[in-house]
């Protein structure tokens, strides 16, 4: 099963960028936005844009404390896999609280429909993305990775990063932001298997997203893959 998984990813993310990017705009809300007082207004920017956006939520705190409980306790990196998930799915059941239109989806055929009943679907991984062959359980792919991961299997339009770091105005290479420690150490390979272009926005740039999002305006530093 995850053989027939690992080629169906394949398939579809080798696909030409000319018969990709018909789907919503991905926004992933990093973890380092948890502490934010913005947070809200950041959640009611991206619900405004209800039916053309899917939100990825990162791990927060919450995955901050399975990194601290993993050496202090002893689990394997398979157990921390499946717990990072767990606290994306713990961040994002914290945003789906600021409105009702964000809405918990955790398939692909759910997230189309609430895209189709003008909802915006804040995605749960674990379902889709725990044991999935291309995704290893590793702290090199983290909530970044996993949001390139989902834009490549529901062919989105783009990939937003919200984070709380400063950033270039130009574009910027994948591995030099996970050099800096702004991304994953995976987040290069599985962005460009996605076919997606990609954004960060750094603090300067969060109230731009809804015009990033509704209008499909110009908005972040374009993120280079490949």
């Amino acid at each position: 099963m995850a053989g027939r998984r690992g080629q169906r990813f394949a398939d579809e993310t080798m696909r030409p960028r000319s018969m990709r990017g018909d789907g919503p705009t991905v926004v992933k809300i990093g973890g380092s936005c948890a502490a934010s007082l913005d947070l809200r207004r950041w959640s009611a920017a991206v619900a405004g844009c209800a039916g053309q956006v899917a939100i990825v939520p990162g791990g927060g705190p919450f995955a901050d404390a399975v990194r601290a409980a993993q050496p202090a306790i002893g689990f394997d990196d398979a157990a921390a896999h499946h717990m990072a998930m767990l606290a994306m799915e713990q961040y994002g059941r914290a945003l789906a609280g600021f409105d009702a239109r964000l809405r918990l989806v955790d398939s692909a055929a759910a997230l189309r429909r609430c895209l189709r009943e003008n909802r915006v679907p804040v995605w749960l991984p674990t379902r889709m993305a725990l044991g999935a062959a291309e995704i290893p359980a590793s702290w090199d792919v983290t909530s970044d990775s996993l949001a390139a991961w989902l834009a490549g299997r529901i062919g989105a339009r783009r990939l937003l990063l919200l984070k709380q770091v400063e950033l270039p105005r130009g574009p910027v290479r994948a591995e030099d932001l996970a050099a800096r420690g702004v991304v994953d150490k995976a987040f290069a390979r599985f962005l460009a298997g996605s076919g997606v272009a990609a954004f960060v926005l750094g603090p300067a740039g969060h109230m731009a997203i809804a015009a990033a999002v509704c209008d499909d305006s110009a908005a972040g530093t374009p993120i280079m893959s490949g």
